[in-house]
C-alpha cells in the first residue's frame, strides 16, 4: 500500500505560528489533513493480517499504566494500521486504549484493532515494579538510574513514578548503592476475568514460564467461561530449548478443550529490549526459526516479540521466515531452507513494545513537557510526527511504502 507523505512535509514545515490553532480547529485541521493524505484506511481484518503473515501488535506494556501516554499512543498506532494493542489487566487502562482508538476513528474511518489485555500465571518480568526510597539515597549519587531508565520513570528528587515503570530492570544493577528493589506481582484472576465479559476487550495473553504446567492450569480454570467470546488467545513464553515443545504441547492440552477462537504463541525473544538496538532482536528471530521448522508443535499462529525494532523483519527475511512480496525482494536473501517453505514455516506477525512506544514517545514527551497532561491529536505538527514514525515501523511489517518528507 503507497502512502503518500506530501501534506504531511507541507505541514511540518509550516511555522509554529501558522499551527497555532485553536483547540477546536487544531482537531478540525488534524482531520483535514489526515484524510487528504493516504493514511491506510484498513480493511483488512486482524485475521487476515495472521494468516497473511503481516500482523503487527503494539505492546503498551503489562506494567505500563501512564493513561495518558496509553491513550496517546493508542490513537497513533491506531491510525498507523496495527492489529491489535496489548494493555495491562486493568479497568483504566482498557478504558484509556479504546478512547485512544475511538479518537482516532473520529479521524479517519479505519477499521478497529483488536484490545488485548495481558496477565501472568507466576513471577514474570513483565509483572514487576522498581521501587526505592529517595531519602536513603546518598546527597552525592550520580543517579545513573535515571539516565539508564528508558521510560522516564524515576523522578530527579523522588523515587520511581510506578504507573510509568513497566519493570524493564536496567535501574537494578546499575544503582552504586544496592538501594532498589523490584517488586514482582500476579494479575488477581478474578478481576481479569470480569475484564474479558467487557465488550471493548477482544483477547487475553497469558505470560508464563513454560515449566510449571499446574500454576498455567490454575490461571486457565480460574478464567472459567470468560474466554468464551474473545477472538484470540495467546501465550507468551521464553526460549526453552529442548523443551520448548513438549511446554507448548502441555499449555495447548489444558487450554484446548475451552477454546473457542484463534490462538496464539508469542515467542519472547528477549524481554523488553528492543529499544536498545540491532542485536536485541537476535534471540527473537533465533527463537522464531527453531519454532517454524519443528513439525510437531501445536496448532496457533507465531509471533514474535522481546527485542523487535526496525530490524526485526530484515532478520526474519534472511531466515526465509517472513512472505516475500516480490521475487526481486527474495533474491536480495540468501536461498530460503526447503524445510521451511511450508505454511507452517511462516511468522504470523511481530509485536513491537519498547521501541514503539520509544520512537512516538519522544514526541508526546515535547507535547507533555510544553503543554502538559494533553491530547496529542490537539497539537497537529507533533501528532502528525508521530504517525510517521509509527508508519515507518508498522511499515516494516505490513509493507507500507513509505516516502518520507523532504527536509
Amino acid at each position: 500500500m503507497a502512502l503518500s507523505f506530501t501534506c504531511y512535509a507541507s505541514l511540518i514545515t509550516k511555522s509554529q505560528d501558522q499551527l497555532n490553532y485553536s483547540k477546536y480547529n487544531g482537531v478540525e485541521k488534524v482531520k483535514s489533513i489526515i484524510k487528504k493524505t493516504v493514511i491506510p484506511s484498513v480493511s483488512c481484518s486482524p485475521v487476515e493480517s495472521l494468516q497473511k503473515g503481516n500482523w503487527v501488535k503494539l505492546i503498551c506494556g503489562a506494567s505500563f499504566e501512564d493513561l495518558v501516554d496509553i491513550r496517546n499512543l493508542s490513537l497513533v498506532y491506531t491510525l498507523a494500521g496495527v492489529d491489535c494493542i496489548d494493555c495491562a489487566a486493568e479497568a483504566s487502562v482498557v478504558n484509556a486504549v479504546n478512547e485512544g482508538i475511538e479518537a482516532a476513528r473520529a479521524l479517519v474511518p479505519i477499521r478497529r484493532p483488536w484490545v488485548m489485555i495481558s496477565v501472568n500465571d507466576d513471577e514474570d518480568l513483565h509483572f514487576r515494579k522498581a521501587e526505592f526510597d529517595p531519602d536513603d539515597c546518598p546527597q552525592d549519587c550520580t543517579r545513573p538510574c535515571e539516565k539508564v531508565c528508558p521510560a522516564n520513570a524515576i523522578l530527579q528528587k523522588g523515587g520511581v513514578l510506578a504507573e510509568r515503570c513497566y519493570g524493564c530492570g536496567r535501574c537494578l544493577p546499575v544503582c552504586p548503592y544496592d538501594k532498589i528493589r523490584a517488586i514482582t506481582y500476579v494479575r488477581d484472576v478474578t478481576a481479569t476475568a470480569e475484564l474479558l465479559e467487557r465488550d471493548d476487550v477482544d483477547a487475553i495473553e497469558i505470560h508464563t514460564s513454560g515449566r510449571e504446567p499446574s500454576v498455567f492450569k490454575e490461571l486457565w480454570s480460574g478464567l472459567g467461561n470468560s474466554t468464551t467470546n474473545l477472538k484470540l488467545i495467546a501465550v507468551s513464553f521464553p526460549d526453552l530449548r529442548d523443551s520448548t515443545i513438549s511446554a507448548m504441547k502441555a499449555m495447548y492440552a489444558i487450554m484446548e478443550a475451552n477454546i473457542q477462537c484463534f490462538n496464539l504463541w508469542q515467542l519472547d525473544g528477549r524481554p523488553m529490549s528492543g529499544d536498545i538496538g540491532r542485536g536485541a532482536t537476535r534471540n527473537a528471530i533465533a527463537f522464531a526459526r527453531k519454532l517454524a521448522s519443528a513439525g510437531d508443535k501445536p496448532k496457533g499462529f507465531l509471533q514474535l516479540a522481546g527485542g523487535t525494532n526496525d530490524h526485526t523483519v530484515e532478520g526474519l527475511k534472511k531466515e526465509g521466515l517472513f512472505q516475500m512480496t516480490t521475487v526481486h525482494e527474495a533474491s536480495r536473501y540468501e536461498t530460503i531452507p526447503s524445510s521451511l517453505h511450508s505454511p507452517n514455516a511462516l511468522i504470523a506477525g511481530v509485536a513491537f513494545g519498547g521501541y514503539a512506544r520509544k520512537i512516538v514517545g519522544r514526541v508526546l514527551s515535547s507535547v507533555h513537557s510544553h503543554h502538559g497532561l494533553a491530547r496529542v491529536e490537539d497539537f497537529p505538527e507533533q501528532l502528525l510526527q508521530a504517525i510517521i514514525e509509527s508508519l515507518a515501523l508498522v511499515g516494516t511489517v505490513k509493507c507500507y511504502n513509505i516516502q518520507k518528507p523532504s527536509t
